[in-house]
């Protein structure tokens, strides 16, 4: 059942419910008001009638005369019995009436009044004490009126519920089919989508209602299924072209080294450059799985100095620094030293830290790099600099993309996820990492950690 027609069901039956148990309680209340208004006629017909017969011998002549016109207006005789003591009919013509029995006597004299419905008749009694003696009143009135009342009242109600629920059934309709347009139009896009290209957002109406956050919630997820996508293309092309490279590096080695006897210095020579060709693919099959489950990983964090991070990084990366002409400084400017004092992950951290240096030597060509850590707005800042090659700004708003590598790198080696994976890292911390560069005039790499009160 779609949804427009399960929310006209449900406002139809709701409306039903609604208007049944309303016409009910209107149908009832109608019924015991009118048996009420009914019965108090009664009463006062049987309190004229009382009068009339038993109070005849006491009344002046022209009394009784009113009284008698105002009786013979309301009642018939033959709907009036004056029962006495012993139960017998001594006035009017209602006599050996079947449904006035001797415990409809009894309970007059005892409560004064008796009243019941029997036979399509109201049935009102009154005891009545007289000079000629005690004696119960009772009249009879049909109810003919009473229940074509209530059949009119049930027709207007049951046909008010009839053309109430065709009201409701296709306002409900109308209703559903503009409430739910929306919702239509985003699955008329996503059947339209073409799935080589899932990336195509859905354009917002600005209603502020649960359509604009599914159509957001859809964007965001097509959004990552995209960002999923294109990075397993981007990861075969990476594949087939980085790992092609020391593979065949290996591969031709040996093939030459197997043509004729090698002297040792050659074995060795051949076998140091084929373990760095196979430490190199190993370091990106170790950072690629590393990515996959950063987002999986259980949060682990302790409290870590981030002042000694910096410097076993120095210590690590010290002597690659002469490979490429350059050195390492490190400037600390922080007074606090609880502003070092960082809940986060180690291992990841320093793997994110490291990344970032190493690249800043790698691109340095030939310059120092510089490391400063510093306060600002109780935040604790780490500026990392070179003056080296640059990043050119069309490079520089895709270089943190997964397998992204800046134009001017030329023969320097990289595989295009250390600062992808850094910045992964850095989200998962909530440290904000940005990068200002000037091609040919150096880069600078700014993180900035949360903000932290003073002890």
């Amino acid at each position: 059942m779609t949804l427009r027609n399960r929310f006209t069901l449900i406002s139809s039956l709701s409306f039903g419910v609604v208007s049944v148990i309303t016409f009910g309680v209107i149908f009832f209340a109608y019924y015991d008001s009118t048996k009420i208004f009914y019965f108090e006629k009664l009463k006062n017909t049987a309190l004229i009638s009382a009068i009339y017969y038993l109070e005849k011998d006491e009344l002046p002549k022209n009394r009784h005369a009113q009284i008698k016109k105002e009786y013979n207006s309301l009642i018939e005789n033959r709907q009036v019995a004056v029962y006495d003591k012993n139960n017998t009919v001594t006035f009017g013509k209602n006599v050996h009436d079947p449904h006035i029995k001797i415990q409809h006597l009894k309970i007059a004299r005892s409560n004064k009044r008796v009243q019941f419905m029997s036979d399509n008749n109201f049935y009102y009694g009154i005891f009545y004490s007289d000079n000629q003696g005690d004696f119960v009143v009772f009249v009879k009135y049909s109810n003919n009126s009473f229940k074509a009342q209530m059949v009119r009242l049930s027709i207007i109600m049951l046909s008010v519920l009839l053309i109430g629920l065709l009201v409701i059934y296709f306002l409900s309709r109308y209703l559903s089919k503009i409430v739910y347009k929306p919702i239509s139009n985003v699955v008329n896009h996503i059947n339209a989508v073409d799935y080589n290209d899932i990336s195509q957002a859905i354009t917002t109406a600005n209603t502020h209602d649960e359509v604009e956050d599914l159509i957001k919630s859809y964007n965001k997820l097509f959004g990552r299924i995209s960002e999923s996508i294109l990075l397993q293309q981007n990861f075969i092309n990476y594949v087939s072209h980085e790992f092609k490279t020391p593979l065949a590096a290996i591969s031709g080695s040996l093939e030459v080294f197997a043509q004729k006897d090698r002297t040792p210095e050659e074995y060795r020579a051949v076998a140091k450059e084929s373990l760095e060709n196979v430490y190199e693919i190993e370091n990106i099959l170790n950072n690629l799985l590393l990515m996959s489950g950063l987002a999986k990983l259980e949060e682990s964090h302790q409290t870590i100095r981030i002042d000694e991070l910096i410097w076993k990084i120095y210590e690590k990366l010290e002597p690659n620094t002469r490979k490429h002409n350059s050195g390492i400084t490190i400037k600390l400017l922080v007074t606090h030293s609880f502003s070092l004092e960082f809940q986060g992950n180690e291992t990841l951290l320093y793997l994110a830290l490291y990344n970032i240096v190493e690249n800043a030597i790698k691109y340095s060509a030939g310059s120092d790099v510089s490391i400063q850590l510093f306060e600002e707005n109780n935040q604790l800042h780490i500026r990392v600099s070179d003056k080296g090659k640059g990043i050119s700004q069309e490079d520089l708003v895709k270089i943190t993309e997964t397998f992204y590598r800046g134009k001017n790198v030329e023969g320097v080696k990289g595989s295009g996820i250390g600062l992808s994976l850094s910045k992964s890292i850095f989200d998962h911390h909530q440290i904000v990492m940005k990068i200002e560069s000037i091609l040919n005039q150096g880069t600078d790499v700014t993180l900035i950690f949360p903000f932290k009160k003073s002890p």
